[in-house]
């Protein structure tokens, strides 16, 4: 399915460099804001106290997290959990005026309090401390599952392909990722389980972009024996933009409605989305296909031929003729 054809190559290629320049630079940015300014972890990473209160009618999550912020807890969490009357708070540690931690159970007093205020009928279904241990091993498992996921990336395409679509598939993943991260670092957006698991879903969906990308290029160097790398690399981005617009498009609409209407429980998650599907589409094209250029990908080590020259691959239109 096509929204539209473009008829003459658009030279992709011939400004590369000057957009892995600036792909580098965000890239080094990213880098050094993360190492400056560092992750503004959720309580998921690095522990506090989690309630559960009921309602006897639907419950308001915003009025109840503008009660709870009220209390000074600028990082809260409020999302329904099994009905719309119950809600599941999550508070991140706080020291009272003696610099000493506040315990969970005088936070979650303090917050019945605010809650009972307003809302008589509220009740305390469980309140329960999660240690910065359970945080510590959920980012350990976080980055292991990550490591996971980037090397079954590089085995995969190594497979597809050929070791150089699998090293610039691979870099320009990192890229993405890193990215994200960046963002995240630089304005203090808040890095919760969620936003991992968006970061996972981008790896993946990244992936499938430059596999379609590197998939036609292999496709171009079986159908095209006079074209250079250049000009098959081109011809495979351009002849794929109508489906990258399409796919991406439809996936970013979606996104985009959680941002805007899924409220601050998904606005995080979404963010991390919007940012990975359009930076995905970027190093996909600039990076990933250009840093297979640059390792010297070419006919030869996609279309196996034998001593004579002529090509042995039986999906070649030319199999069997002189190379």
């Amino acid at each position: 399915m096509e929204f539209f054809r473009i008829r003459r190559d658009i030279p992709f290629m011939k400004h590369a460099l000057v957009f892995n320049v600036i792909s580098f630079v965000t890239f080094a940015a990213a880098v050094f804001f993360l190492w400056q300014k560092g992750l503004h972890l959720s309580i998921e990473f690095t522990g506090g106290t989690v309630m559960e209160v009921s309602y006897q009618q639907a419950a308001d999550l915003e009025k109840i997290r503008g009660q709870v912020s009220k209390l000074g807890y600028s990082d809260v969490q409020v999302q329904n959990f099994g009905t719309s009357r119950d809600v599941m708070i999550r508070l991140p540690l706080q020291k009272g005026p003696d610099g000493k931690p506040v315990t969970s159970a005088q936070q979650s007093e303090q917050v019945m309090g605010a809650l009972q205020a307003a809302s008589p009928d509220v009740k305390l279904q469980r309140v329960e401390f999660v240690g910065p241990q359970v945080g510590k091993e959920l980012a350990t498992d976080g980055l292991l599952a990550l490591l996971c996921v980037i090397v079954g990336i590089v085995i995969y395409l190594s497979f597809r392909f050929e070791w150089k679509f699998a090293v610039a598939g691979i870099i320009a993943n990192l890229h993405d990722i890193v990215i994200i991260l960046g963002f995240f670092a630089y304005f203090q957006w808040e890095f919760s389980l969620s936003v991992l698991a968006a970061v996972l879903a981008v790896l993946g969906y990244s992936v499938n972009e430059s596999v379609v990308i590197f998939d036609r290029i292999r496709e171009n160097f079986r159908k095209f024996r006079k074209m250079t790398t250049h000009e098959i690399i081109d011809n495979a981005i351009t002849s794929t933009i109508s489906r990258t617009i399409i796919t991406h498009g439809s996936t970013q609409m979606m996104v985009l409605s959680m941002f805007f209407f899924g409220g601050p429980t998904l606005h995080y998650f979404a963010l991390a989305l919007t940012v990975g599907i359009l930076f995905g589409i970027y190093s996909s094209v600039f990076v990933a296909a250009a840093l297979a250029m640059w390792l010297g990908v070419k006919r030869e080590d996609l279309v196996k031929a034998d001593k004579k020259g002529e090509s042995t691959d039986r999906n070649d239109p030319n199999f069997g003729a002189q190379a």
